[in-house]
């Protein structure tokens, strides 16, 4: 049976203890404003022990938020490819809600989180990403800190979430290609031939500017890329045209291909749409039409993932722009 102590609490006010000690299990200690609570809680930790369902909670319900992401920083951030989560985990550790437990936080709390940044203009995807962070940590905890009885609240609030923005759909149209390069052209440096590369390629800026030349295997024309954004190398088999851009670059002593680092990349790309009078065209749209490019060519879905590196059919729908105007041909 359990048992129920009144002590006076830090602030001075009279709270119930409940303590609970079962033979086979560790001895569970919890704290409540009244004597109610206490005994309803004590009821239901004896029935779980007596039907053998029983887990621990006391780790979740002395575990801060604010201590969780602490750890998550520690631990699970470095084996991530991407860094940009230490801002949403900066973010959350501001929120009045990294001082709750985690067992305390419910479905209702993440609502209320959503509805306070919805009001506040923040993009759907951003708080996301925010609410992704948010649910890792939760899984984790349950599935590798030892609170198996931990409740992910994100997952309570499906039908709550951000509505979402569309994807993108720019594409290159008319004659902007022509001014793009031209643009570039003008611009001059490793801006152009990085832009044609991109569009011939589909890779992803990053991985551009990582290129080395000893993954370059000109004679098969093929490039290695050991690093990608999914974790899974992959070889990009080479066109005439991007093996023309790399058949005139100097070698470089330190082994890249470019010089130019990712963030460069895009603000030489901006310049050079500015100076062409081309508008809502970013540096990974140029990964969207290179993909559709693919598709329009005949290359079936396996094929043009194969090239491109997307995991899912869903992701490669999302980066693929077909244009009706370019099917009516194979019509008949």
């Amino acid at each position: 049976m359990a048992s129920f102590i009144q002590r006076r609490g830090p602030n001075g006010k009279r709270v119930w203890q409940a303590h609970i000690r079962r033979r086979g299990y560790q001895a569970q200690v919890r704290t409540f404003d009244t004597k109610a609570e206490a005994q309803a809680w004590a009821a239901t930790i004896e029935s779980e022990i007596a039907r053998g369902v029983f887990v621990s909670r006391a780790e979740a319900e002395r575990t801060t938020l604010d201590e969780a992401l602490q750890r998550y920083e520690n631990e699970i951030t470095p084996r991530k490819k991407s860094i940009a989560e230490g801002g949403f985990i900066r973010r959350w550790r501001a929120h009045p809600l990294a001082r709750r437990t985690l067992a305390s936080i419910r479905g209702k709390d993440i609502a209320d989180y959503i509805r306070t940044r919805e009001t506040a203009g923040v993009g759907g995807n951003t708080v996301r990403l925010e609410l992704a962070l948010l649910s890792h940590l939760f899984n984790t905890a349950r599935s590798a800190w030892g609170m198996e009885s931990l409740t992910n609240p994100i997952e309570l609030i499906k039908g709550q979430r951000p509505k979402l923005p569309p994807g993108r759909t720019r594409r290159l149209v008319g004659d902007e290609e022509t001014r793009l390069l031209d643009a570039a052209r003008t611009y001059g440096g490793e801006i152009g031939p990085i832009i044609t590369w991109a569009i011939e390629t589909a890779m992803r800026r990053s991985e551009i500017a990582a290129m080395c030349w000893e993954h370059v295997d000109r004679k098969a024309r093929v490039l290695l890329v050991p690093e990608t954004k999914t974790g899974t190398p992959r070889r990009v088999p080479l066109s005439s045209k991007a093996l023309a851009v790399v058949e005139v670059l100097p070698r470089r002593i330190d082994g890249r291909v470019w010089s130019m680092r990712a963030d460069s990349i895009s603000q030489a790309f901006e310049r050079v749409c500015t100076a062409a009078g081309i508008e809502g065209l970013t540096f990974h749209d140029l990964r969207h039409e290179a993909t559709s490019r693919l598709f329009e060519k005949g290359l079936n879905p396996m094929e043009v993932a194969a090239i491109t590196g997307h995991k899912t059919l869903q992701m490669l729908k999302r980066y693929t722009h077909l244009r009706a105007e370019d099917l009516v041909g194979r019509l008949g």
